[in-house]
């Protein structure tokens, strides 16, 4: 897997994710709504980690930057 994800891309996904963690635990989002953006900050996350974020390749977004 290619890099495409770059450090400001990252940093928001992983805010994100915590954000929502945060909110879901606390019970100040809750019901179903509270589980979908639980799984979407966990995909996020995940991605963040990895570098490598699949809906971009197929998009073909590069937000990692060009080495010289």
């Amino acid at each position: 897997m290619k890099k495409n994800l770059g450090n400001i891309d990252r940093i928001v996904r992983v805010l994100f994710a915590v954000i929502v963690s945060i909110l879901f635990f606390t019970n100040v989002i809750t019901g179903t709504l509270g589980i979908i953006l639980l799984i979407v900050g966990g995909v996020l996350l995940a991605t963040s980690f990895m570098n490598f974020c699949p809906l971009y390749a197929v998009l073909g977004i590069n937000s990692c930057p060009v080495k010289k």
